[in-house]
C-alpha cells in the first residue's frame, strides 16, 4: 500500500466500483473525505473513496512537506502508479484541483493510464495566477483571518488555538506549493473535464473556473453550487448529489464497455 493511501480495512478489497481519488485543499488533509463513502454508497455512485493523504500532516505528520509542485507530483506519479492501473476519477477541491489536474498531465505526457474524468473545484485554471488566500510569510493572525474569511477554518479550530498551531505550518507550506504554478501553454488534456464553482466564491470566481475550458481537450462541464469558496463543506450534501450523478455516469459507461 503506498503511503499516500490510507491503510485498508477488510471491506476496502479491490472490488468493481470505479475509485476516487481525492486530494486535499491547502491545509487539509485525508479525513476532509472521511465521510464521502457512506455518502456517496447512499446515492448509488458506484465508486470507492481514495482519499490521498499528503505528507506532513495526520497520519504522516513526523514526514516532511513538498513546498515544490512538480517534486510532490513526481513523488505522487512514482507511488500511485501501481494504483492508478485501474478505472479512476481524480476529485480536488482548492490546492487539491492544481494538484489532481498537475498529476493527470504529468501522467499524459509520459503515457501512462489517465482518469476517467477530472472533477475539479473552487481552483482557477492552471494558466491562470494561483488565488491569493494569504502570503505564506504572513504574521499567524493575517494568515488565520485570510482563512477563516473564506471559512478554511472550522470553529472548533479557531476556539482552539493549540489546534491551530498545528494547522499554520502545513497552510504555510501548502500556499508555497501553490505560488508560481502557472501552466500557460500546457497540452489540454485528453480527458473530460467537470468543474464546481461557488457563487458565492471571493477567492475563485466563476469565470475563472469558466477558463479551465482551454485546458480541457474531452469536453468541460461547469455547474455552479451556492455558498462560498468551501461549499463542498458547507452543504456536503447538494455536493455529493451532484458528485454521485457524475460518478454514475462514468461506472455506468464501464458496465455497458
Amino acid at each position: 500500500m503506498t503511503r499516500y493511501l490510507s491503510r485498508r480495512r477488510p471491506d476496502d478489497e479491490p472490488g468493481p466500483e470505479t475509485r476516487l481519488f481525492c486530494f486535499p485543499y491547502a491545509g487539509g488533509g485525508a479525513s476532509a473525505y472521511g465521510r464521502w463513502q457512506r455518502g456517496l454508497d447512499a446515492h448509488d455512485a458506484g465508486v470507492r473513496v481514495m482519499p490521498v493523504q499528503l505528507p506532513g500532516r495526520e497520519g504522516r505528520i513526523n514526514e516532511p512537506r513538498f513546498t515544490d509542485l512538480d517534486a510532490l507530483i513526481d513523488d505522487m506519479d512514482a507511488q500511485l502508479d501501481e494504483e492508478l492501473s485501474r478505472p479512476h476519477i481524480f476529485y480536488g477541491h482548492s490546492m487539491g484541483a492544481l494538484i489532481a489536474y498537475s498529476l493527470a498531465r504529468r501522467r499524459q505526457r509520459r503515457g501512462a493510464s489517465l482518469p476517467q474524468a477530472l472533477v475539479l473545484s473552487a481552483y482557477r485554471a492552471p494558466h491562470l495566477p494561483a488565488p491569493a488566500i494569504a502570503d505564506p510569510d504572513a504574521s499567524d493572525e493575517e494568515l488565520v483571518a485570510g482563512l477563516a474569511a473564506l471559512g478554511g477554518i472550522p470553529q472548533t479550530l479557531l476556539d482552539h488555538p493549540e489546534f491551530l498551531s498545528a494547522l499554520l505550518p502545513v497552510a504555510r507550506d501548502d500556499l508555497r506549493l501553490c505560488a508560481g504554478t502557472t501552466s500557460a501553454h500546457a497540452e489540454p488534456l485528453r480527458v473530460p473535464l467537470h468543474l464546481f464553482a461557488g457563487r458565492g466564491d471571493r477567492l475563485v470566481t466563476v469565470p475563472e473556473v469558466h477558463s479551465w475550458q482551454r485546458h480541457a481537450g474531452r469536453g468541460c462541464e461547469v455547474r455552479t453550487m451556492p455558498g462560498g469558496h468551501f461549499f463542498v463543506r458547507s452543504d456536503e450534501g447538494a455536493f455529493l448529489r451532484e458528485l454521485a450523478a457524475l460518478t454514475r455516469r462514468y461506472a455506468t459507461e464501464r458496465v455497458a464497455v
